[in-house]
């Protein structure tokens, strides 16, 4: 497989699928309104409580966002202004769903879609996807940072009961890609897929 790049927005086909080559960076919605920076950690505790968008680099260090992205909260995700560039969408806990079935499962997907390199203890991958998974870490609901060079989450745009959101996630240790459903007040990565 090989990744490509079409208005500003990097790819690769896995499957019948067209995904995002790279973790989203944006910081406007679609229409091009700002969406809010969020730095320290009383703001991002209180801007989710208040159920508003925001986003942060990790460790709020610009360094971060060329290789790893932005990290979002769920209420940036589900925004009715569109998170994703015009063409795309955040991807939902079905087609995550797919992703993970053609890749054969759960247990060896990771592997393929983790890069081949950045990952703490050798736990890369071989990204014969050109998925190019890098361990970007994650804010938790508090605002603190956590995992950077071990652990990868991407929030989906799918709900799970009213105070949860699926998640998909990667530790550095084995090959598996896990789900479950987490917080909408953490900030975790995004992967898109075209329309």
């Amino acid at each position: 497989m090989q990744a490509f790049e079409t208005a500003n927005m990097e790819w690769t086909k896995i499957g019948t699928q067209i995904w995002s080559a790279k973790n989203l960076d944006v910081d406007t919605f679609r229409n091009g309104d700002s969406i809010p920076q969020v730095t320290a950690n009383e703001e991002w505790e209180k801007v989710c409580l208040a159920k508003q968008p925001a986003w942060c680099y990790y460790n709020n260090d610009p360094a971060n966002d060329s290789a790893y992205g932005k990290l979002y909260n769920w209420y940036a995700v589900n925004d009715p202004r569109g998170l994703a560039p015009s063409g795309w969408h955040v991807a939902s806990n079905e087609e995550w769903k797919l992703l993970t079935e053609f890749l054969g499962g759960s247990l060896v997907a990771g592997k393929k879609l983790k890069s081949k390199q950045g990952w703490e203890r050798d736990g890369n991958g071989s990204n014969e996807t050109n998925f190019s998974a890098l361990p970007a870490g994650e804010r938790h609901g508090d605002g603190e940072f956590s995992s950077l060079g071990s652990l990868t989450a991407w929030y989906t745009s799918s709900e799970h009961l009213r105070e949860y959101a699926w998640e998909y996630y990667m530790y550095y240790f084995d090959d598996h890609l896990r789900t479950s459903h987490i917080r909408k007040n953490g900030g975790f990565s995004v992967r898109c897929v075209r329309d």
